[in-house]
């Protein structure tokens, strides 16, 4: 069976269609080749903005081997650039640090602004000649690449060719509306990373689904029983999952974390969880939200990155502190419920007999909705 008619069965409807081959996720040409047609060609997900908080705040991250900074500048913006230098590619950051001047190269001293300007050239024209009339800094900045920054997730499109993205994401965007208002990082103790060896599509898979919740998550589906969830399912654009019962936490005197500001009676007792395409995992409840950015580290190996957001700040409501971080506790527990999951998964990716699988046609939606969209990424890729 060739490649196409591979993917012709993963874009057929949910009750006959296979999931996604093995080679999607153990084989590194496949591995190389979602790289460019999935998560070079769209919006994805590379760090969080509360980790360059001020002005001159630099971090550099390695994106599928790609250097990337990440700069706030002095208009409190935050800029994503290649984090190589115009003159002889160098690296320019190689750890978190407060820029106060310029982003100096280390190898010959070329130094950008941080919008990525091309601000000083030293002896580029010989001793103590720093311009020369072939080398115009107008013409030698940093290369900027598209980012765009929600619910502090910056994401970026490093082929450039993606739709902007409001217009991408526009549809999600406008269902939780009510969630755009300002959310504060819940400190040192919100903030965890789970180095998992899997694929990264499987921990959206994991993720999207609710199917799962009496065998792997019995502490949750006590109360957030499977029959209390619903499916979310939007073609091309997201899935994941919705529960009608969300238990608030409380302290020993009945006191609740803050409640975002002016939400409809549906997030009263209602949360949902989706996964925006194709690397970001958001969840959303009245008093707290989280999101999680999938470091695809190669085919087998994923890192996730958690961070948990407030409606108020550590500082504004200390008196919340033990919620924050009993909250914590809980979704990290909950998290680490699903390694043995998604490792699990993986290692059965390696039996050379199985065919994808199939889906469950009630329950299993919002997986073959992403099966659906990477498929049909690929197959874009591969007809340019």
């Amino acid at each position: 069976m060739n490649k196409h008619s591979v993917l012709s069965s993963v874009l057929s409807d949910v009750n006959t269609a296979n999931g996604l081959p093995n080679e999607h996720y153990i084989d590194p040409v496949v591995f190389a080749e979602e790289k460019r047609s999935v998560l070079f060609a769209n919006w994805s997900g590379i760090g969080f903005g509360k980790d360059v908080p001020e002005v001159g705040d630099a971090r550099p991250i390695d994106f599928l081997g790609m250097p990337l900074l990440v700069v706030r500048d002095r208009d409190g913006e935050i800029g994503v650039f290649q984090n190589t230098c115009r003159h002889r590619g160098m690296i320019l950051v190689d750890e978190p640090k407060k820029i106060s001047g310029a982003i100096r190269c280390p190898y010959h001293s070329w130094c950008y602004d941080l919008k990525g300007k091309l601000r000083a050239t030293p002896h580029v024209g010989g001793p103590g000649q720093n311009k020369h009339d072939d080398v115009d800094p107008n013409d030698l900045g940093l290369i900027r690449v598209r980012s765009y920054v929600w619910r502090d997730v910056i994401f970026v499109n490093i082929d450039g060719q993606a739709p902007e993205f409001e217009q991408a994401h526009g549809h999600l965007m406008a269902r939780w509306a009510e969630f755009e208002q300002p959310i504060f990082h819940g400190g040192a103790l919100s903030s965890f990373k789970l180095e998992v060896k899997t694929n990264w599509k499987l921990a959206v898979e994991n993720f999207c689904e609710s199917y799962h919740l009496p065998w792997v998550h019995p502490g949750l589906n006590s109360y957030s029983r499977l029959e209390d969830h619903y499916n979310i399912e939007e073609r091309d654009l997201y899935s994941g999952q919705g529960t009608i019962v969300y238990r608030q936490l409380t302290d020993d005197v009945g006191s609740k974390m803050p409640d975002f500001q002016g939400l409809g009676e549906k997030w009263d007792q209602g949360a949902e969880y989706i996964a925006v395409y194709p690397n970001v995992l958001l969840g959303v409840q009245r008093d707290h939200s989280f999101a999680i950015v999938l470091e695809p580290v190669d085919q087998e190996h994923t890192v996730e990155h958690i961070e948990l957001y407030y409606a108020a700040g550590e500082q504004e409501t200390p008196e919340f502190d033990e919620l924050r971080s009993l909250n914590a506790q809980l979704w990290k527990t909950v998290f680490e419920e699903d390694i043995f999951v998604v490792e699990g998964m993986q290692k059965g990716r390696h039996g050379t007999l199985f065919d994808g699988g199939r889906f469950s046609p009630v329950m299993d939606g919002p997986t073959h909705n992403f099966h659906h969209w990477v498929a049909s990424q690929v197959e874009k890729g591969r007809s340019t």
